[in-house]
């Protein structure tokens, strides 16, 4: 087909994109168990953030374990997030060995949070992805944030249907998209209005991922040296738990998008497979 010209008759995007479902309103509270669980499953790293190393978090965790419960508890309850929580410290690493350490394009910032915001979004995910699987919104050509899938089965999945295609005798494109700074493309406006609309979460789960992305702060820490903190506006923050996936319920009318023009695509976060195949005949339109 030809996609230069069907382009100009492609649909805006939309925000209804799916029928009524179970409205999330109110975050599930958490529980010491739960806490304690999550606590035992970090990674055993910090940041400037951390006000103790995370392995001595966790040898002490039945000592602290309740007051961090507590504290989470008050956070669901209220739909109120820690300022604390949202200041990250930047550092810059070059993407490649070999590349010029003096041109800053050669850097993938890395943002680091502290251990235990990581742990209160890991409580909102678990909360998040039950309200998406029950009421089927998960788009169903992701496999980030879903049981049994991963980079292997994205894999599997093109190929397999290219292969597919091609054993039928018809000709294959694949174009691979890697989003220039995708994270800091997101507009909290815009992303609040799907999840209200799309996604039917509204109450107090909205007022804590709203607040949740306000008033962010980061500041670069290089070689020793730490710059001013600045607000971050824009964008999902680099390195969270929870901006993966609110990338992809921000970006997820892009598959109904692809299949308008009869193309198929898989995604995993924000790497993204866009394929197609046709006849012989027709593969110059393709």
């Amino acid at each position: 087909m030809n996609l230069r010209a069907s382009t100009d008759s492609a649909s805006d995007p939309t925000f209804r994109l799916s029928p009524e479902v179970t409205e999330l309103n109110a975050l599930r509270s958490v529980d010491l168990d739960e806490v304690t669980l999550l606590i035992s499953s970090l990674a055993n790293k910090q940041c400037r953030s951390d006000p103790l190393p995370t392995w001595l978090l966790k040898e002490c965790t039945s000592e602290l374990a309740p007051f961090i419960c507590r504290l989470f508890k008050a956070s669901l309850r209220a739909g109120r997030v820690p300022q604390s929580f949202k200041s990250a410290y930047i550092t810059p690493l070059l993407k490649k060995v070999g590349l010029d350490n003096t041109d800053t394009k050669n850097y993938r910032p890395i943002s680091n949070l502290s251990a235990i915001s990581k742990l209160l979004e890991r409580v909102i995910l678990r909360r998040l992805l039950e309200h998406l699987k029950v009421n089927g919104l998960l788009p169903s050509v992701l496999s980030a944030y879903r049981k049994c899938h991963s980079t292997e089965t994205a894999m599997a999945r093109v190929l397999s249907d290219i292969l597919m295609a091609l054993d039928r005798g018809d000709v294959a494109a694949l174009a691979l998209l890697d989003l220039s700074a995708a994270f800091d493309t997101v507009d909290h406006h815009i992303l609040l209005r799907r999840l209200r609309e799309s996604y039917s979460i509204s109450g107090v789960a909205l007022t804590w991922i709203s607040l949740y992305l306000a008033d962010r702060q980061q500041s670069v820490y290089h070689t020793g040296t730490q710059s001013a903190q600045e607000c971050s506006k824009f964008g999902v923050p680099q390195g969270s738990v929870l901006g993966p996936l609110l990338f992809v319920l921000y970006t997820a009318d892009f598959v109904p998008l692809n299949a308008d023009h009869s193309l198929h695509s898989h995604a995993y976060a924000d790497d993204t497979q866009v394929y197609g195949w046709s006849p012989p005949s027709n593969a110059s339109m393709l």
